[in-house]
């Protein structure tokens, strides 16, 4: 049965943001076309696909790569899709499929902290939302029902209800942490979308400790559960769908969207209203190749804001080696982080941090380590089993500070449908690297309750993104300094909103999925608002 070319809402991007907004248009009557740049591809096969790979450390090995809608690959060899111009390189990872990038995360779903939502005016640092912790507050329960989050209910977030799922219970990793840093350090039960008990079709979780890349079983909740309940509920979906154009009238509203399939044949698809809800860089990216004589610096743009002020978490970790046998490795990879250091007036000063305990098998970074150094036999494996079993690796996901130089601009390189490539400059600032000198004092006193031995921090001023992708279409109250309103909805195009983790003005210290939801949730009720009283 052939698509239609036109719908009452247009989705553009099929991740987790973009189908659960557009199930929820849908189940209001609405119709719905969501396009999505890459391929359909089934749970199944992207297990098979990662069981078969040679690089089982590598979180985009289950995925597939295609030169028409293609994404970052760093393994076995870089592809330089993305252009590095800053002083440090951002090696984003993310996935142009039908469900987008959760499919390979750890399925955290924090809230923000009240206090995340007003840093300007309570520490001086940063920006002010446009929105309150209160107002989200429904919307994240929404979003927190659907996927069956559980978590530690005293994280610092207040809640109007409890979660709705149970937490999973403790590894005796987690638990014999949780003793041993007690009380100077307090470990909390991470927020997570997976199941302690059957819920929505889906078992609970086995413990299988390959949450990332990709849950086997489905016991923890990803985009394309979120797509598949979007196409249940009625959208539309066209995938292989490549948006490179806006089209719009003389008054800036949008008309239609032109994209290519992988046939390289353009189509265009009318619409009365339009979401852009591509990961923030791919959504700057089109943004800034759709600009025309009226918008000649690409649209929603005429603040220069478009791609601007990217935030992630730069994160430092370490590892150590425990003076007793833990053996992580059996249960989640993501169960606990150590909270405590997220807010407080030292903001003004340094930046907050989380720390994440990670339960990941040490076994394969182990085994290479002491193949590295010459170990063979019965003595390599016996080392392996003494240091797997005591491995510590601990990472942090510390706040950045908007900086407009942080930015997605276009590359002068061309994919193979000829569209340009992202180009990226991403720098630390003083705040950055005061909370990271914060967080190494707290490493180096973990390790020392612990009793460790073997201890290998990350490299001096080298930093990791942890793939929490902010504020590249920033909302904002003044048209002059953001991309978008407190609804996501572009300043300069009356019926274009934007839906993902470039609306978030800060990236705070938490993962970052759940508000990203939690806001496109909050969108989907303005725009059937505004339909009803069309």
């Amino acid at each position: 049965m052939k698509t239609p070319d036109s719908a009452d809402i247009v989705v553009i991007g099929a991740g987790i943001c973009g189908s659960l907004l557009a199930r929820k248009l849908a189940l209001a009557g609405n119709s719905v076309l969501m396009l999505e740049s890459g391929p359909r591809v089934g749970r199944a096969e992207l297990v098979e696909r990662y069981r078969h790979s040679a690089f089982k450390s590598d979180f985009m090995a289950p995925y597939p790569f295609s030169e028409m809608a293609p994404h970052p690959v760093f393994t076995p060899e870089a592809n330089k899709y993305i252009e590095q111009t800053g002083p440090h390189a951002f090696q984003a990872q993310y996935i142009r499929m039908l469900g987008g990038t959760s499919w390979h995360w750890a399925a955290q779903m924090w809230r923000f902290l009240p206090s995340d939502f007003r840093t300007q005016t309570q520490y001086g640092v940063g920006k002010d939302w446009p929105i309150s912790y209160d107002e989200l507050e429904p919307y994240y329960y929404e979003a927190e029902v659907i996927a069956g989050v559980g978590g530690s209910p005293d994280t610092g977030s207040p809640r109007a209800k409890p979660f709705p799922m149970e937490r999973v219970p403790a590894s005796w990793y987690q638990q014999r942490i949780t003793e041993r840093l007690a009380p100077q350090f307090k470990v909390e039960d991470d927020c997570t979308a997976r199941n302690s008990r059957s819920f929505d079709g889906r078992p609970a979780c086995c413990g299988n400790n390959n949450c990332m890349p990709v849950c086997p079983i489905d016991a923890q909740y990803h985009g394309g559960l979120s797509a598949a309940a979007a196409e249940q509920a009625g959208v539309t979906i066209r995938t292989e769908a490549v948006v490179y154009r806006f089209e719009h009238d003389d008054k800036g509203a949008i008309t239609a969207v032109h994209y290519y399939d992988w046939n390289k044949t353009s189509h265009r698809v009318t619409g009365k209203t339009f979401v852009l809800a591509a990961n923030a860089i791919e959504s700057a990216k089109l943004l800034l190749m759709s600009k025309s004589d009226q918008f000649p610096t690409g649209l929603a743009n005429r603040s220069d804001q478009v791609g601007r002020n990217l935030c992630d978490h730069p994160a430092i970790g370490v590892t150590f080696d425990m003076d007793e046998p833990v053996w992580p490795g059996r249960g989640p990879v993501s169960p606990c982080s150590i909270g405590q250091f997220r807010d407080g007036e030292f903001r003004r000063e340094h930046a907050p941090f989380r720390i994440d305990i990670s339960n990941a098998s040490q076994v394969a970074s182990v085994t290479k380590e002491v193949i590295q150094a010459g170990y063979y036999g019965a003595k390599m494996e016996e080392i392996i089993m003494e240091r797997a079993a005591r491995r510590v690796s601990i990472k942090n996901a510390l706040e950045q500070l908007p900086d407009p130089d942080n930015r997605v601009t276009l590359s002068a390189k061309k994919d193979a449908l000829g569209l340009p490539t992202p180009s990226i400059y991403w720098n630390m600032d003083e705040y950055v690297i005061k909370g990271t000198a914060a967080t190494r004092q707290r490493y180096d006193e973990i390790a020392a309750q612990l009793g460790a031995t073997n201890i290998k921090h990350s490299k001096e001023g080298a930093f990791s993104n942890r793939q929490h992708i902010t504020g590249t279409l920033s909302m904002g109250k003044d048209a002059a300094s953001s991309v978008t309103d407190e609804y996501g909805r572009a300043h300069d195009h009356p019926n274009l909103f934007m839906a993902g983790t470039g609306v978030m003005p800060t990236v705070g210290t938490a993962n970052v999925t759940l508000t990203a939801v939690a806001l496109a949730l909050r969108t989907a009720d303005k725009i059937l608002a505004e339909a009803r009283h069309a």
